[in-house]
């Protein structure tokens, strides 16, 4: 089997995490249970479930000067993500504050920090991203950076995957080099079935239910297996990320290795922690198919 190069360029943050038994409305203060801090950010989750699907991956991002970089860093490496363009810039590392509920649901908020300085690519990210299968893209970095690293993808026939979240108008430069486009049912309606029609593949995760693909060709469902979820972030991103793995494995395969990638990740606290790794996907499907 051969190797998919995936590079990844986007955020990197750490998760601050509550679990409390509700999420609190405005106004109110619950108590919580516990508090805990881990690597997160969408494009480091990504890159992270990317690596531990089998994929060669390279993340482009960068982290702060403050307490948590080395820990950031860190979390990336140790999961075998190649960190040589990983950027350290003054000021904070982004953060994101999440509560999670006794049903594993869950509200976030996301400071950018760093992640707002990735305001340009260097030639060697560039040469990275020519040199890839697959630029995985999402939104928490500045637009301008997303849109010429697709442009340069796509003139280098590295296949563009864009999951468009934090979900916002999409520019028509960035649809046109989209080649897979990753969303979930409310990023769909967003996106709108203008900016869908005019790419070629779109996936669209289902939470617990799967996931649909429409493609040139071909449209079909898959159904996600069924786990004791504990915590449902982070499940999106690793859904993605495994879908770029094995993406070239086709797209039925893909999307059910996907599928289960993001079913696992329900089981486990975290988010970028909570991927599992290629013999823990393994493991769910062949538990999947069992009479």
């Amino acid at each position: 089997m051969t190797t998919t190069r995936v590079t990844v360029l986007g955020s990197i943050n750490m998760d601050l995490t509550t679990v409390a038994a509700t999420l609190p409305r405005p106004g109110e203060t619950v108590l919580g249970d516990t508090f805990s801090t881990s690597q997160g950010g969408k494009g480091a989750n990504q890159a992270i479930a990317a690596a531990r699907s089998g994929a060669s991956t390279a993340f482009h991002g960068a982290v702060g000067d403050d307490a948590f970089a080395d820990e950031l860093a860190a979390s990336l490496a140790d999961a075998g993500v190649d960190t040589l363009h990983l950027r350290r810039v003054a000021g904070p590392s982004g953060i994101a504050a999440i509560t999670v509920d006794h049903a594993g649901q869950n509200s976030i908020v996301v400071v950018a920090g760093a992640n707002s300085s990735v305001d340009d690519l260097t030639d060697d990210e560039l040469s990275t991203i020519a040199d890839a299968d697959i630029l995985l893209c999402q939104l928490e970095i500045p637009m301008s950076t997303v849109v010429a690293g697709a442009a340069h993808a796509h003139a280098h026939g590295t296949l563009v995957m864009l999951n468009p979240s934090p979900v916002q108008v999409l520019p028509d430069d960035l649809v046109a080099t989209v080649d897979v486009l990753v969303v979930n049912e409310a990023e769909a309606e967003a996106v709108g079935t203008d900016v869908l029609d005019r790419i070629d593949h779109v996936v669209t995760t289902l939470g617990a239910a799967g996931a649909r693909y429409r493609g040139p060709t071909s449209s079909f469902d898959v159904r996600a297996p069924e786990v004791e979820a504990i915590d449902t972030t982070g499940a999106g991103d690793a859904f993605t990320g495994a879908l770029a793995a094995e993406w070239f494995s086709g797209s039925e395969e893909a999307l059910g290795w996907a599928c289960a990638a993001g079913a696992f990740a329900t089981t486990r606290r975290g988010a970028g922690s909570s991927s599992g790794m290629r013999s823990d996907i393994e493991s769910i499907l062949a538990d999947t198919v069992k009479p």
